[in-house]
């Protein structure tokens, strides 16, 4: 038989129920500009009717229903769209990053302006123009010094600044090792708490939070592979998101493991050594060959901001060194050797300028010779000691003939010499110039590539994050209308207790009077 009290206890379910979802419409609230924060719905479910199916059950026209109760608090979350934003956030970052080392690099060549490497050379070759139509002239003489001295520094200069700018890479790479090992601990530890409330039957849904959170910042350094959730164990509720193991991602596709439950390996870079003590090699000591966790080789990172500091870096593929600023310093020193090495041929094959102190000998070397092969050509090139006296500039194609610049004109000439069928050139096709434009229309290419696909991916990074946003972030709005709904049905309940007390009164205080 239903209690007298029923009715009551139904409506006394109903008011907790719909306070429970208030409480949570509040907690969206306050929490609608926290980052990383996914909105929570109270999961209503009903509970169990009266009487109980059983053999010995009352008979009764049907189940009679006993309320309403909050199941649980679930975050509002799906895990494909998760796995979307993380996949488009790994190739935002990697081409923003490399957009970046090649901005900077465009700032360190700056081409085309009158302070380049182009423009610099321009005005040595007139210079050595200049010189031949006045062969004889002090002033002639010490411009094409001054200019070659130019020609040299900005050599020495855009060396220097590429290799500066290169190790700053390499101390970008000790950074982010160092911020993905802590974001792996944080994550492993996250796991430990959730394996530890999960199986008593909470969902620790700020911690679920928090570990979305952490892993779609790991994801901006490479790519990365979320495991399907393993279960707490316990009395875990079904809808338990459970513990997340995660994987690297590598060049070839294959997978290895970082985080495993509350565990994780610590990443290191190869080549390296310990920068702070505290036992992962973080800083590059030469060309990346690899990368580690604890001591387990991994393979090369397929995306992310890791990769693309790598390649602005330097890395071996194969045997070979690569990389953007590797292979721009390799290019100048090639053409620094290889201009200086037919410069200084070109003038030997002049004449000096017979004056009434020196004789008119055979040209020497205008700029230093390089004995060690082209390696670090543009970070030491200078001009010879020997051109400290201006007469040793070697004008004349003939010993004391007054007026002849011949061999000026010969060494201005140098500017258009085809390199592919000299002998000990490193330049293997085309002029200096032509192979310095080649250069900088590359670079040029890959920025503009580098730029448009950065602005491409980020383009579909936030399409992503809309429809995310869309599922999981807090609308006032929505909140608002949430609000007065679970208020109404607070109000119902109080009213149908209201309504439940009248009756009782009249059961208690105005049956049984009779006959007083």
């Amino acid at each position: 038989m239903v209690s007298t009290f029923h009715g009551l206890e139904t409506a006394r379910r109903g008011m907790m129920t719909q306070q429970s979802a208030l409480y949570t419409t509040g907690h969206n609230i306050a929490n609608a500009s926290t980052p990383g924060y996914t909105r929570q719905r109270v999961n209503f479910t009903q509970t169990t009717p009266y009487p109980s199916p059983g053999l010995n059950a009352p008979k009764f026209p049907g189940q009679l229903g006993t309320g309403v109760e909050a199941g649980t608090i679930q975050r509002v979350r799906e895990s494909f769209i998760d796995a979307q934003f993380r996949g488009e956030q790994t190739k935002t970052s990697y081409w923003g990053t490399r957009a970046s080392a090649l901005g900077k690099m465009e700032e360190i060549m700056n081409e085309p302006t009158e302070t380049g490497l182009a423009n610099t050379m321009n005005q040595f070759w007139q210079s050595l123009q200049d010189l031949a139509a006045n062969p004889e002239d002090q002033g002639a003489r010490s411009v094409v010094r001054q200019r070659g001295e130019m020609v040299a520094n900005t050599f020495n200069y855009l060396s220097n600044s590429l290799t500066a700018i290169k190790d700053d890479f390499g101390k970008q790479i000790s950074v982010t090792v160092k911020t993905v090992n802590s974001l792996s601990d944080q994550i492993s530890k996250i796991n430990k708490q959730i394996s530890e409330i999960e199986p008593v039957g909470y969902l620790p849904n700020d911690l679920y939070d928090e570990r979305d959170r952490l892993i779609d910042e790991l994801s901006k350094y490479f790519e990365v592979k979320v495991h399907p959730p393993r279960s707490s164990g316990g009395d875990s509720l079904p809808v338990a998101e459970g513990i997340l193991d995660i994987s690297i991602v590598g060049e070839n596709g294959t997978e290895t493991k970082l985080i495993d439950g509350s565990n994780f390996k610590k990443l290191s870079v190869v080549p390296a050594i310990d920068s702070d003590g505290d036992g992962v090699n973080d800083q590059p000591t030469g060309p990346v060959t690899g990368f580690q966790l604890d001591g387990q080789a991994v393979p090369f990172i397929r995306s992310g901001e890791m990769k693309a500091l790598v390649e602005a870096y330097g890395y071996v593929e194969n045997g070979e060194e690569k990389g953007i600023y590797n292979k721009m310093l390799d290019d100048l020193d090639k053409m620094a050797y290889s201009f200086v090495t037919q410069f200084n041929a070109v003038h030997s094959q002049g004449y000096t300028l017979k004056t009434s102190t020196d004789e008119s000998n055979p040209g020497g070397d205008f700029f230093e010779p390089f004995n060690n092969g082209y390696k670090n050509a543009a970070a030491t090139i200078s001009v010879s000691s020997n051109i400290d006296n201006l007469s040793n500039i070697a004008a004349s194609n003939a010993p004391g003939e007054s007026g002849n610049g011949l061999n000026a004109t010969n060494l201005a000439n140098v500017k258009n010499t085809d390199f592919s069928n000299i002998p000990g050139s490193e330049i293997k096709a085309g002029s200096i110039q032509s192979f310095y434009e080649s250069l900088i229309g590359s670079m040029g290419v890959d920025s503009q590539e580098a730029i448009r696909m950065a602005d491409n991916a980020a383009v579909l990074k936030d399409s992503v994050e809309n429809r995310r946003q869309s599922v999981s972030a807090v609308s006032l709005d929505e909140e608002m209308t949430n609000m007065i709904k679970f208020q109404h049905a607070y109000n119902g309940s109080a009213r149908m207790i209201t309504v439940l007390d009248e009756m009782l009164d009249r059961v208690i205080n105005g049956l049984g009077t009779g006959g007083r």
